[in-house]
């Protein structure tokens, strides 16, 4: 006589649904970081406002260049001397010539500032270079 009961198991199986669902979650969350960290625009510098600009095309791999109200410049989030900025410009446009600089000048900063940084582009050789403004609607929000 067999007094052991017969249970009827399920086999166990890969959850789909759940798993499908992390993937999501971290693919938003890989894409907006990666969307955020993209820019290398410092929050502290608050560009100045221009009426006739037109927003430029977003180019892969540009140079962002933050000149704060002090003086201070940044690059790839690092403070910089101006010499040392001009030997890595020099190290980029020896890999790429018509690399693409983006100079964000805060509003304040004194004019002989943004001549040091273009006069060290100029001495890399690099002749591609852009201006970063607001355009008065963004500007009249903040």
């Amino acid at each position: 006589m067999n007094l052991r009961r017969r249970i009827d198991q399920q086999p166990i199986q890969l959850q789909l649904a759940p798993m499908i669902d992390v993937v999501m979650f971290l693919l938003c969350f890989f894409l907006l970081t990666w969307n955020l960290a993209r820019y290398e625009q410092d929050l502290e510098v608050k560009v100045p406002v221009a009426r006739n600009g037109i927003p430029p095309k977003q180019l892969p791999g540009e140079v962002i260049i933050n000149l704060k109200t002090d003086g201070t410049v940044e690059l790839e989030r690092s403070a910089l001397s101006v010499a040392q900025l001009q030997q890595k410009l020099t190290a980029i446009a020896q890999v790429y010539p018509d690399q693409a600089v983006v100079l964000r000048g805060a509003q304040d900063v004194e004019y002989k500032h943004v001549v040091e940084v273009l006069d060290a582009c100029r001495a890399a050789k690099l002749t591609n270079i852009a201006f970063a403004t607001n355009r008065p609607d963004k500007a009249a929000a903040q």
